[in-house]
């Protein structure tokens, strides 16, 4: 909103200082101080109401050390993230940007999902909350409308620079592809209509299909990562930033017609707006760090975890880099592993011996080393090490070929 009244006021009245509204590093900056200004400060004022409104976690015995100091403690502290997020997102983007568009609809979506999710486990005493096959319908919902989004709307594009033999820049073409990025192969480039038209040409026109059901799966299986994850103090929030903030490098690089240009990937026109909504999405996480670290004050509950998951899946998409999410978002993978290990294993020596045995000590992963007498504090800081070691060795994916 204050993009379009600067940018009046610069065409009608060139006031001094309104032109920087029309630099998105600049609504960058901005929107990331103010959603860390409203995470911080109004975050405190939520908790209380939480507190107030006694909407408190209910702790399951699972032997853990501190684990019944938790009991108590308000959830549902997503709202935080979300609406840290969305008040700088309103104020700073360009509301008819597709991709902003998007990311908006999922940012409602899957915190509506969540907080239906945490409101059944508080308020109606359901401990499994939302039953599962609605979840998965809510997921599977958003999937269809973002993959559709992506593969049918004109303004999803792409640019490529064509050069002659000499290597002299000849044109730029703007056009409509499923091409995205995958990495440590030759050229980076994987497209979706490979799928199918091995088997014949003329299936291409199918490919919309493929691209969707992907997306459905990658957005289910980042936002269920994600709320695996969110079982110590400060686990997700720090790791999501990390997470976030290097998806704001691709989508940076990749908005910019030099960098990209310069580093040899695919340059998508108008994803650059992205990047002001990772800024506040980053100072909100950063903002609820305040108070979720150890002794947490507030959890996020479903309504931040599966909001997370959904918008890291759905960025990473956008700005084509949806292969390199094992990578960038490795944490939230070995969690899922862990649990599918851990489940398959336990049936399998079950049926084969009679008795169930376990890999892990117990599942998601950073359980087992709380078994193990690791101090939890210890426990998430290990995490974000690894976390940065992965974001590091993602960004270096832009250059190996």
């Amino acid at each position: 909103m204050l993009y379009y009244f600067f940018e009046f006021l610069e065409k009608n009245y060139q006031i001094p200082g309104a032109s920087l509204f029309t630099y998105i590093s600049f609504r960058t900056a901005a929107a990331t101080i103010l959603s860390l200004l409203i995470s911080t400060i109004f975050g405190k004022k939520i908790i209380k109401f939480l507190k107030h409104k006694q909407i408190g976690e209910s702790i399951r015995n699972l032997g853990l050390s501190g684990q019944s100091k938790k009991k108590g403690t308000p959830t549902m502290g997503g709202l935080i993230i979300i609406l840290a997020t969305l008040i700088p997102v309103l104020l700073f983007s360009k509301l008819q940007n597709i991709y902003i568009i998007l990311l908006i609809v999922s940012l409602l979506w899957m915190g509506l999902i969540g907080f239906i999710d945490d409101y059944i486990k508080l308020f109606k005493n359901d401990k499994n909350g939302l039953r599962g096959k609605y979840k998965i319908t809510g997921q599977l919902i958003l999937g269809i409308v973002v993959g559709l989004t992506l593969f049918f709307h004109p303004e999803v594009t792409v640019k490529e620079h064509n050069f002659n033999k000499l290597g002299d820049h000849v044109a730029t073409l703007e056009y409509k592809t499923t091409k995205t990025t995958i990495p440590f192969v030759k050229d980076n480039v994987f497209e979706y209509s490979d799928l199918i038209t091995w088997i014949h040409p003329e299936l291409e026109s199918y490919t919309w299909l493929i691209f969707v059901v992907f997306v459905v799966l990658i957005i289910s299986a980042v936002s269920n990562g994600s709320n695996l994850t969110d079982g110590l103090d400060g686990l997700a929030a720090g790791t999501s930033a990390i997470i976030i903030l290097t998806l704001g490098v691709f989508t940076w690089v990749s908005g910019n017609i030099i960098f990209s240009d310069y580093l040899n990937i695919m340059y998508i026109p108008r994803v650059g707006e992205i990047t002001i909504f990772i800024g506040a999405f980053v100072g909100a996480l950063v903002g609820f760090l305040w108070y979720n670290t150890f002794p947490a004050q507030v959890f996020m509950g479903d309504t931040g975890s599966l909001t997370i998951g959904g918008i890291i899946a759905v960025i990473a998409i956008s700005v084509r880099k949806e292969w390199l999410i094992p990578l960038i978002c490795g944490i939230f993978l070995i969690e899922n592993l862990s649990v599918i290990i851990q489940v398959f294993y336990f049936k399998y020596t079950r049926r084969k011996f009679g008795v169930g045995k376990r890999v892990f000590l117990m599942s998601p992963l950073h359980h087992h080393f709380q078994k193990k007498g690791y101090h939890e504090s210890k426990i998430v800081t290990r995490f974000w090490i690894v976390g940065i070691f992965l974001a590091i060795i993602s960004i270096i994916t832009l250059k190996i070929r």
